[in-house]
Formats: C-alpha cells, sequence, structure tokens
C-alpha cells in the first residue's frame, strides 16, 4: 500500500544511487553535496516512522521496506567509503556491521517463523547505534576537513561497538529458542 510514510520510504531508495553519482561525480564540492543527500536519506528514516506513527498509517509492507532501505543505504556508504579510503580502519568496521545487519535480518526472520519475533525487536541500542552510524557516514562521505574525518573514525568506531553490543542483545534474548532441541 502506498501511503505518506511509504512514500517517503520510496524516496529514502531513490537518494541512494543520487548519493553514489554525486560522491564519485568530477565537480566542486560533490563530497559535500553527496553527505547532504546522503543525511537527507538519513533523515527520512526517522520521518517515515514518525508520520506513520502520527497519521497511524503503519502498514506491513512499510514494516518490510523501512529497514531494507536503511540497511540499503547504509552499505552503500559503508562500500564507497571502504573503496575509497582503502584503509583497514574502515574495512574492519564495515564488514562487522554489514555482517551484523545479515545475521540479526537473518535472527529476525526465524524468529518470525517460529513465532518468537518480539523477542528482537528494534531496540534503543539499535536506534542510537544507527543514528550515530549515520552522522560517521556522513561526516565520511563529507570529508571536509582532517578533524572532521577523524571525528567520523571515532563516531565509527562508537557505531561499531553498538553494532557488536545489539547483536549480542539481540542474540542472548534469542538464545533459549536457538539452543532448543529441534
Amino acid at each position: 500500500m502506498i501511503n505518506i510514510p511509504n512514500s517517503v520510504t520510496f524516496f529514502r531508495l531513490l537518494l541512494i544511487p543520487v548519493f553514489i553519482i554525486l560522491f564519485y561525480i568530477q565537480m566542486e564540492n560533490a563530497n559535500m553535496w553527496a553527505a547532504g543527500v546522503f543525511a537527507l536519506a538519513a533523515a527520512t528514516d526517522w520521518l517515515d516512522g514518525f508520520l506513520a506513527r502520527t497519521l497511524k498509517q503503519s502498514t506491513p509492507f512499510g514494516a518490510f521496506l523501512d529497514p531494507v532501505a536503511d540497511k540499503v543505504m547504509v552499505a552503500a556508504a559503508l562500500i564507497i567509503i571502504v573503496e575509497d579510503f582503502s584503509s583497514a580502519l574502515i574495512t574492519i568496521p564495515a564488514l562487522i556491521m554489514i555482517g551484523r545487519e545479515i545475521i540479526i535480518s537473518a535472527l529476525r526472520e526465524w524468529m518470525a517463523e517460529i513465532g518468537q519475533r518480539s523477542q528482537v525487536a528494534v531496540s534503543w541500542i539499535g536506534k542510537w547505534k544507527t543514528t550515530i552510524q549515520m552522522v560517521a557516514l556522513t561526516g565520511l562521505i563529507w570529508q571536509r576537513d582532517i578533524y572532521m574525518i577523524w571525528a567520523s573514525y571515532v563516531l565509527l568506531y562508537v557505531a561499531t561497538g553498538l553494532t557488536l553490543y545489539s547483536a549480542y542483545d539481540y542474540l542472548k534474548a534469542a538464545w533459549g529458542d536457538l539452543t532448543r532441541p529441534a
């Protein structure tokens, strides 16, 4: 069902190739524009949820599409900064973040199949992780100066720590179901 919140989520998906093209295009301030588009896309993550709650337009399709859009957007940003920086200081956190998303998505799908989806619902740790991750990625895309880059590195590592902690938290919540004999 296409409603206002789902339209905002679709808009976020459409912004992904825009920020990637802006990042690679040879023009003045391209990184700043790419970071701006990425930040706009990140803001729509909050906006679509707010609108869905406020307008009472939550839908199963929106509940499916929103995390997909988030994960594609973050993965795209991580991939371009890994390629751009060509450094283990970026590659290792990127692998941890992408790996966690795959593991937790699979865990949520499996928990839903056994009727225990609520045990691995999004937590406040996941929300903080996402917010800090988006700010870090915005800075690493923009790269205005060395201070922004280093601050973004710090935030990336804070987000990586929250990524690991939230993965542990979700796995701990599901552990009884994961280790139960078939």
